[in-house]
This record gives C-alpha cells, structure tokens and sequence, in this order.
C-alpha cells in the first residue's frame, strides 16, 4: 500500500509472531481464507526488520539525571483509624488480594486520595462518582511512589488507576527544556488501545496543560516527530514506534520518570518482550513503575522481576478471569448455517437495549456479515486489519457517537476499545483461545456498569468449549448441559470430569498462587507452594501472619 508510510510495521511483527504460533492451527482450516493474523512472511523485509530491533544498551553511570520526587500521599485519617478487622473485611468486599513489603491501605472514596480541587473537578465532569475496587488500592501505591503490579479484569478502570497519580507525579517537576523527552510514558501492545489510553488522558491533562501525545504505526511519522520535538509531558506509544521515534532522535527519555505497561501479557504473546525490556531499560534506574495484565503467566512474572523495585502486587478477583458484571450466555447450536437466523431473530431486540459489537474470525467474513445485514435493513460499521489507522478511526468514532450502532469486527477491536454505549457482545464467531475471549466480552461491563456477551458455539468447537466451561464457573455463571456435552469431545476436558487428575487438582490455576514475599521483595521462586496439609485459611487470602496478603 502506497497510502501510508510504513503501515503496521510493528503490527506486521506481531502478525508474522502469530501465525507462528497459529500455523499447524491454520493447516487444519477446511478453507483457504486468511485469518485476522495472516501474514506474507516475504513482505516483511530488511528494513522493517530493523525498525523493532531492541534499542541498543545505555549506560546510566554517564547521565546526569534531575532529582524528583514520587512520594505525593498522607494516608487519610479516616483509613489511619481503620482496625485490622475493618481493613480485612473491606478488601474482602472489594475481592482484593495484595502482597509485598510495607503495604498500602485501599481508600473508600475519592477525598481519601489527597488530590488537588483541579483534578477532582475534572474527575466529577466525566461523571465518575466512586473509585472503583482497583482504585480503591491502586492509586493508594502509586501516589506513595511504590512500584506496582496489578493483576486486574477488563473493563475495571485500570487506565484512570495510573492517569490520575501521574498527574501531581508531573506537575511536581520542573518544566521540559528543549531536547527533553517526556515525564510519563505509558506503553500499550496495541495501537487501537495506545488511542484509547490517549484520549482517555486527555480528559485529564488538558486541565494542567500538559502536553500528551500518541505513537503508533499506520500513521506518518513526520507529524508524531514534530509533536514530539515541540515537548509532550505525557507519551502514549506502542513499543515498535516509539524505538523508532528513538532512533530518529524525535525524542529520547532522559526524562521519564514514570512509566506504565499496559497489558503487558500481550505484549508477550506478541513476542515483543525484548523490545519492551530495551526501552525499560533506556529509562533510569529510580523510575516508578507501573505493571498492569489481565493474568500473571512465568513470561510476565520473569519480567516483572527483572524491572521492577520492591513492587506490591495487588490482584482482583482471579487473574485473567472474565468480568463479573457481564452476564455470558452460550447458545449451542447444530451447525454454522443456523447462526445466522439466531442473529436476525435476536438483534432487533438487542439494539433497543444500546450499541451491539459483534466479533468473527475472518476479515473476510466481516465484509460478508456487514453486507448481509445491510441488505436486511441494518445500519452497521467494520473494523479489520486491511483498513488503515485513517479508517479504523473513523469507523470507531462513528460507533462512539452513535451514528450507527452495529460494529462489525475482528479481534483487532477486542482490546482497548471503551464506549459506555456498548450494551451487548456477540461472539458469532468463536475466539482462537479463552483469553481473547475474555478481552472480547470486556468491551462490555465496562467499569461496574452491566453487560451481556453472547457467544455462538457448535459441535465443532471442542476445544474451545473445554475452555469455556472453566471460564464461565470460574466467573460463577450459567452453564448448559449441551455445551458440557461438546466441551466432553475434548479428550483432556473428559479425563479431568471423570477424575483421572483428581490427583493433580490442588495445584491452582493461573496466577491463582500469587508470590510471597522473601528478601528480593515480592516474589518467591515457585517453590515454595503449600502441600495440600497445609494451606492457609480463607482468611490468609487477604493477609497472612508476615503482612503479606494474598494467597
């Protein structure tokens, strides 16, 4: 394509990394469409290769960094009076489970925080009444400058959790001089969620006048070099461009002393690890830091470890788990050609409710469906990987402002886009594995607010519905005997229900173990798990007898 320059070049690495990983996958296919991450290994040439090189070491000893200071919370009287027995039951009800050294209290309500008049006028005009569970304690920590894990659902507020504190983290600084780079920078694995990040920090920042910028690939270069050139406090980048941006001396980060990951487990199954690990390690050494992910897999665990300083973890509810506040409702069918008819028969009824988002597997098949319910009288938008950042946007705007209320999409949507008017997804198509899932039904619930995500399952769709069955208990929802019975074509799903690894079952799940603290400050080695004679008390969930709470 000739309309942009280097379109997707780090998206184009992330695809290649996926069909990777997809390929014996995709041999299976009974046709021969391309998938949402398909990609022609021969396009991705020399040159592009070199744009997501990792950035090359930097030595710290040599720079001559400013002094700052991260430390901007007095815990408030209120939560200073609260007894243990109080403090137990609070994080109880808010289903947090939190580790580390020194630990932070959570808060009840925004004047617990301590933030200036300014800011909480700005948080009262987007209508935000109450913090929610993951503010509640987040916030707490980063404004006492510790570093942070936090191990969070979709649609729970995480993108305000690190917005808010970076914002008296700034104005506590000297102004930019010419040359500087930026104050905060905030990493996200996707363009389509970097642009979400960005306006949602706009609602903020534009009340102190700091500057804030976004990088992402799809777009020209030239402009994002001159915002940056000019002074941005505030950076929004996907890691490929923003290494870019380095290397052409658009920007450097001599001056980042607060820096966030955002999702960072996709930025590993991406297989963009080391690039995130240079530009982490271009930053200085004192930094707050700032770790978010919908779960805790050894990969972000490993990392994690690596870069961060004394952090306190907190987790709520069970990592990479779906949202609770979305009701999930399977429905089975006998084979593919009956989900059409279920989603004529259904969609008027959902669209009185508000805004319906409907996922498929295939860019091609969003053209199909988009065409499809056109002829039948509806008026809907797409989004795929074959439009460009110009058509994407546009497209998302549309559906925000809700000029037209069916968004039509590939998973390229499934993470980071936040519209309140999203009332119901449809998974007309499966996803390729439960975590996508997850992250597609979270474009609904969003923040305490309530949905419903619907998701189309046949017989064909074993595997899949082995998965499903352990995410829908494990969120404490409906399941069906007929989706039971396909999940029981899977071979291991079948062993585990007839209890051949019964004896294996105490293990935990996925970041259901959490880590203890020992002398490298929040986390264990993995060995050091409870035998099944001496595991802890309901209550040592939310703290043990070495202040460390959590299980």
């Amino acid at each position: 394509r000739d309309d942009i320059d280097y379109e997707d070049d780090e998206e184009a690495f992330y695809k290649l990394r996926q069909k990777q990983k997809q390929q014996p996958t995709i041999q299976q296919q009974q046709h021969q469409q391309q998938s949402e991450d398909d990609f022609d290994y021969s396009s991705l040439d020399d040159k592009r290769k070199k744009i997501i090189e990792p950035l090359p070491p930097i030595d710290h000893s040599k720079e001559k960094y400013i002094e700052f200071n991260k430390y901007f919370y007095d815990e408030h009287e209120e939560i200073t009076n609260l007894t243990e027995e109080k403090l137990f039951e609070l994080r109880k009800e808010l289903d947090i489970r939190i580790q580390g050294s020194d630990l932070v209290n959570p808060v009840t309500s925004f004047g617990h925080y301590g933030f200036e008049n300014l800011l909480l006028q700005a948080i009262s005009k987007q209508n935000i009444d109450t913090p929610t569970p993951i503010q509640k304690q987040a916030i707490p920590i980063a404004l006492s400058g510790r570093d942070l894990i936090a191990i969070a659902k979709t649609g729970s507020g995480k993108t305000a959790t690190f917005i808010w504190p970076s914002i008296p983290h700034i104005m506590d600084q000297p102004y930019l001089e010419k040359g500087d780079g930026p104050i905060a920078l905030f990493l996200a694995p996707t363009r389509e969620l970097a642009q979400q990040i960005y306006l949602e920090t706009l609602k903020y920042s534009k009340y102190f006048k700091l500057r804030t910028t976004v990088l992402y690939g799809g777009v020209s270069k030239q402009q994002q070099c001159k915002e940056l050139k000019a002074g941005c406090e505030i950076v929004v980048s996907t890691p490929g461009r923003l290494i870019d941006m380095i290397k052409l001396k658009a920007t450097k980060l001599n001056r980042v002393t607060y820096l966030v990951l955002d999702e960072a487990d996709k930025m590993f199954d991406f297989g963009f690890g080391p690039q995130v690990l240079s530009i982490v390690n271009h930053v200085r050494p004192d930094r707050q830091t700032l770790l978010f992910s919908a779960t805790f897999k050894q990969n972000v665990e490993d990392f994690a470890r690596s870069i961060l300083t004394d952090p306190i973890k907190i987790s709520i509810g069970q990592a990479g788990s779906a949202n609770s506040d979305i009701t999930q409702i399977v429905q089975v069918l006998k084979s593919e050609s009956e989900k059409w008819s279920w989603l004529i028969d259904n969609l008027p009824n959902l669209l009185n409710q508000g805004s319906v988002l409907i996922f498929v597997s295939m860019k091609a098949s969003v053209e199909e469906l988009s065409k499809n319910l056109t002829n039948f009288g509806f008026k809907t938008c797409s989004i795929h990987g074959d439009k460009n950042q110009y058509e994407r946007s546009q497209t998302i705007q549309t559906f925000k402002e809700g000029k037209v209320n069916i968004l039509i999409a590939t998973d390229v949507a499934a993470r980071g886009l936040d519209i309140p008017l999203i009332k119901n997804v449809i998974n007309f198509d499966p996803s390729r594995d439960i975590e996508s899932h997850t992250h597609r039904i979270g474009r609904t619930g969003r923040a305490g607010a309530k949905g419903d995500a619907y998701t189309l399952i046949t017989p064909k769709d074993v595997n899949f519905a082995a998965d499903l069955v352990k995410n829908l208990e494990g969120a404490n929802q409906y399941v069906s005997s007929d989706l039971i019975q396909i999940a029981l074509n899977n071979s291991t799903f079948r062993r585990e229900r007839s209890g051949f690894n019964s004896n294996r079952g105490n293990r935990g799940g996925r970041g259901g173990r959490g880590f203890r603290r020992n002398s490298r400050g929040g986390f264990n080695n993995g060995n050091n798990r409870s035998d099944s004679n001496n595991q802890p008390s309901n209550r040592d969930n939310y703290r043990d007898n070495n202040n460390n709470i959590g299980n």
